[in-house]
């Protein structure tokens, strides 16, 4: 029977950015004409997000954030090295990348050869620099396990979960900066040496009605009121957790060490519209954060779609994967951290199970 290692982290796109950009989001939505003025005024934020924001709009605080993010990126990369996995499974989001108005799978396997991948594609949008330095066209390959792919997504079809596959990425957009950052961030320190593990993408549509409407990106409210023409709905909570399950025990019958990874934040602002995109949501987040810390899954699957959608919590529907996993095979969370903030769009958590 083989080994499984859980592992959980965030694939923030500003955390490869420098610190005098992390705030970006923020920044552009305090231009949205349609945000009460009142609430874009720092002197009426809650007092973690005036300390964040400060007299230099977020540098200094970003640089305490990456710190913080950091420490936890190396505890998650030094669980993988000690465990020595022959791959990693990976959920993360498609966030208008590999899947646009041609097909949008519920959730897809990414049975992938070695892949060039552009790591900084989405900050070259955003025109923010990389942190280090390198040239905005800089690559990495990421290693794939095409054979193992398939056959997990045979396993998990005859669990009966429908999973598509894909064996060939778009051409002409940056590679899933969810699983691109994944392995950027699991070598922060290393960038441009070869990453020793291959990676096998594991695609959910976490972004469901917004997919199409939003292209995976900022609405402004003007845009909202107008009425947007929202998606059909992505997986639910529910249905994630049992993908995960199915992939878990498909883990375990392999003849691999395998590390089963959720890459996402948790809460983003510039999706919780409630918040009017200023913050993500704190309290949403703790809530199933400690459920998490307790191992109280019914907790998590007590959520509904709409319950996650208010919430701004698109992209944990990855962790809802994971959770599913470490269920099924009675595994036990060894250790996790929560990253709140107000200004740097999402809140941030880490976990290994073991």
């Amino acid at each position: 029977m083989a080994e499984v290692l859980g592992v959980g982290l965030t694939h923030y796109p500003l955390l490869a950015g420098a610190d005098t950009h992390m705030a970006n989001l923020l920044k552009s939505t305090l231009k949205d004409p349609d945000i009460p003025t009142e609430l874009k005024d720092p002197a009426s934020w809650r007092t973690l997000a005036r300390q964040e924001w400060g007299s230099d709009e977020g540098v200094t605080a970003a640089a305490q954030h990456r710190t913080r993010l950091l420490e936890d990126l190396r505890k998650c990369r030094d669980a993988i090295d000690a465990f020595e996995p022959d791959v990693l499974m990976v959920w993360g989001d498609d966030q208008y990348e590999n899947f646009r108005e041609e097909v949008i799978p519920s959730f897809c396997v990414l049975a992938y050869t070695d892949t060039v991948v552009e790591p900084f594609g989405v900050l070259d949008m955003l025109g923010v620099p990389n942190v280090w330095g390198l040239p905005s066209d800089t690559t990495f390959v990421m290693k794939g396990e095409p054979d193992f792919a398939k056959n997990a997504v045979s396993d998990v079809l005859g669990a009966g979960v429908d999973v598509a596959y894909s064996y060939r990425p778009r051409e002409g957009i940056h590679f899933p900066h969810a699983f691109g950052n994944t392995q950027l961030f699991l070598d922060y320190d290393n960038v441009g040496a070869q990453f020793p593990y291959p990676i096998v993408p594991m695609a959910v549509n976490c972004y469901g009605e917004h997919v199409i409407a939003r292209k995976g990106g900022i609405a402004r409210f003007a845009d909202i009121a107008a009425g947007e023409q929202l998606d059909p709905p992505g997986p639910t909570p529910l249905r994630c957790f049992e993908f995960g399950r199915a992939v878990g025990r498909f883990a375990r019958r392999s003849d691999k060490r395998v590390a089963l990874v959720a890459s996402s934040s948790w809460s983003h602002a510039f999706l919780h519209d409630k918040g009017w995109h200023l913050r993500p949501d704190i309290e949403a987040d703790r809530y199933l954060y400690d459920a998490m810390v307790r191992g109280d899954y019914d907790t998590w699957n007590a959520r509904t779609s709409k319950q996650v959608i208010e919430a701004g919590q698109h992209e944990m529907l990855n962790w809802y994967c994971l959770l599913g996993a470490m269920s099924e095979l009675g595994m036990e969370l060894s250790w996790s951290d929560l990253v709140v903030t107000e200004i740097f769009n999402s809140n941030k958590a880490f976990a290994v199970f073991a």
